[in-house]
């Protein structure tokens, strides 16, 4: 894969540059501005983004608002953000605009080079990875009435698990159910979610955004 890496902090950055390039991905540009940010996706279009939230000159939102610049501009550019902070309000923004490859992990919760390059992958091919701290602190603002007050507890479980990137097998195997049952469960997911039939896929990031966005 070909990255992008918007880090103001030059050893992190530089840490995660080499590690990618140990994994054998290759590091287009690094950033830590906003404005190089755009310009490093413009010139590089780059198989995905890693960007933190807090940039200068203020460090408050300037790299999550910098990424929904850039899915405005193009649409399926896939951005992981990793950060030490949940910003919320962008974050939801982020979400809400659909798509898929997106991705929100917390710095000091990646316990597992492996956990960060899988995470990476699947959010690179479209596909979602969010910490399940992030989607705690994101539900605690979800207004209700919304269709996913309508799940049973059994498939919020299974949803926030597939928001975390989970197979259908893993999720069986951390419910101690059946994977027969848990395809059962994000059969009633989709139909409660109101998700046309369509390339299951697709819906099972459809979901996530829908179990995600609307706070």
């Amino acid at each position: 894969m070909r990255v992008v890496i918007v880090e103001d902090n030059v050893l992190l950055a530089e840490g995660l540059a080499l590690l990618l390039r140990t994994e054998g991905h290759e590091v287009a540009a690094t950033a830590d501005t906003a404005p190089a940010f755009l310009a490093a996706v413009e010139e590089h279009r780059p198989d995905i983004a890693v960007v933190d939230v807090r940039l200068p000159p203020t460090f408050r939102d300037e790299g999550v608002r910098a990424a929904i610049e850039v899915r405005r501009r193009h649409p399926r550019q896939p951005i992981l953000v990793l950060s030490q902070y949940v910003e919320q309000t962008y974050a939801t923004e982020l979400l809400a605009e659909g798509g898929g490859g997106i991705g929100y992990l917390l710095k000091d919760r990646v316990s597992r080079v492996s956990e960060f390059v899988d995470a990476l992958a699947r959010v690179a091919a479209g596909g979602t990875a969010m910490d399940p701290e992030v989607i705690a602190q994101l539900l605690t603002r979800r207004r209700v009435d919304h269709p996913v007050d309508t799940l049973s507890p059994r498939e919020h479980e299974v949803l926030g698990l597939m928001a975390e990137g989970r197979s259908n097998g893993d999720i069986a195997g951390l419910l101690t159910v059946t994977e027969r049952a848990v395809h059962k469960h994000v059969g009633n997911i989709f139909v409660k979610l109101g998700l046309p039939p369509s390339d299951s896929g697709h819906r099972r990031v459809l979901a996530v955004l829908s179990y995600l966005s609307k706070v």
